[in-house]
């Protein structure tokens, strides 16, 4: 499913901005893009898991 893929990039754009917005420099926004980018990419994860279990039972 997509909900990873999704994740990743929802995460990544929101980190970027957030840091973007406080005023942070180029490597600023580099580091919150590729955190948000995890942790977008791990609650996409979580969020396939629990749909295919759902689905499956």
């Amino acid at each position: 499913m997509i909900y990873p893929l999704a994740g990743l990039v929802l995460g990544a754009l929101l980190g970027a901005m957030g840091a973007r917005r406080r005023g942070g420099t180029r490597l600023d926004v580099l580091q919150w893009a590729s955190v948000g980018l995890i942790l977008g990419g791990l609650l996409g994860v979580f969020v396939l898991v629990i749909v295919s279990r759902s689905l499956a039972a």
